[in-house]
């Protein structure tokens, strides 16, 4: 991608780190990404921070920097890609219980998560038969790509991840066996967070692949990678494919689901009101208020504004990155 067709930084960013006093460091970041004319969601707990935030490479850089300051000697994890326009609407800084919520009060990140995979050594972990797969993100994600033979939880946010786990244990330790376990996510947060779940739950051999999906698409050549499909983000986005290229997928402003093309010619697709997935999920007067919803964001585009109503989802709203 040409720096100049896509002038936009998006930065996908998390860390554990305890902080003390969220509240204390929510208003000097917020007002600092405003001033810099930042853009995203950032979420504040004090098991750490988690957001994508977007805006020029000077104005991501002090951000971040900022943010790095904050996390003290350890590394922010941050994974970068590019936009042709800004994919926010606003800026949102929020303190959370958790920074991704699994509800899970005894599970403790900073002291104990699995084994840390980089990208170029993911597919050989993943090929042996010995490793089971699990994709930690949820169903309407994983039905947008995911890794060759990788099992999908169907959940429909990250807290019901350790209500499957339990349920599948038997299944997937079946006869005894103490297989790797191999876990992803979109960023990293999620299946990190879920290492440290499965190792509490009295299981050693765990892996996450450290920089998530989007890690492993900007690193891994594109004839060597094993990954099938392209990547849901929280963003206007939507998808994005090998080297962090834009992706295919358009999105459901009434229930934020990922649509394909075959969606957009369905019967049932309205813009800004339903889609294939969610038109049975609606009654006809929640789609007369999309419709009013929709209108009213046209008429903004009109006038060169922007309509905050018809803004993606945050992270937070979806089980994190």
């Amino acid at each position: 991608m040409v720096e100049a067709d896509f002038p936009i930084c998006v930065a996908a960013l998390y860390k554990f780190n305890a902080i003390d006093d969220c509240a204390k460091v929510r208003g000097p970041l917020a007002s600092l990404c405003r001033a810099q004319g930042v853009k995203g969601t950032l979420l504040l707990a004090p098991e750490g921070i988690n957001g994508t935030i977007a805006g020029s490479d000077h104005a991501i850089g002090q951000v971040l920097d900022h943010i790095q300051h904050l996390v003290g000697e350890t590394k922010l994890e941050v994974k970068f890609s590019r936009a042709r326009k800004q994919p926010f609407h606003r800026m949102k800084v929020r303190i959370k219980r958790e920074i991704v919520t699994m509800g899970q009060p005894n599970i403790d990140p900073l002291q104990d998560v699995g084994h840390y995979v980089s990208p170029e050594n993911w597919n050989e972990l993943i090929s042996d038969p010995d490793t089971i797969v699990i994709d930690t993100r949820n169903d309407y994600e994983v039905a947008v790509g995911t890794f060759r033979g990788a099992i999908d939880p169907n959940t429909t946010t990250f807290r019901q991840f350790p209500t499957w786990f339990r349920a599948e244990r038997e299944r997937l330790l079946r006869d005894g066996r103490q297989p790797k376990i191999a876990m992803f996510c979109t960023g990293g947060i999620r299946c990190e967070k879920a290492t440290a779940f499965v190792k509490a739950e009295g299981l050693d051999d765990v892996y996450h692949l450290q920089g998530g999906i989007l890690k492993y698409l900007e690193t891994v050549p594109r004839e060597q990678s094993l990954w099938q499909g392209e990547c849901f983000v929280f963003d206007q986005r939507v998808t994005v494919a090998h080297g962090l290229a834009p992706g295919s997928y358009a999105l459901c402003h009434a229930c934020r689901r990922p649509v394909n093309e075959t969606d957009l010619k369905s019967e049932l697709f309205e813009p800004g009101v339903s889609c294939p997935a969610c038109h049975g999920e609606r009654s006809e007067e929640q789609r007369a208020r999309y419709r009013e919803r929709q209108r009213q964001k046209c008429l903004a585009e009109r006038r060169g504004q922007a309509h905050l109503g018809a803004s993606v989802a945050s992270p937070h709203k979806h089980g994190g990155r």
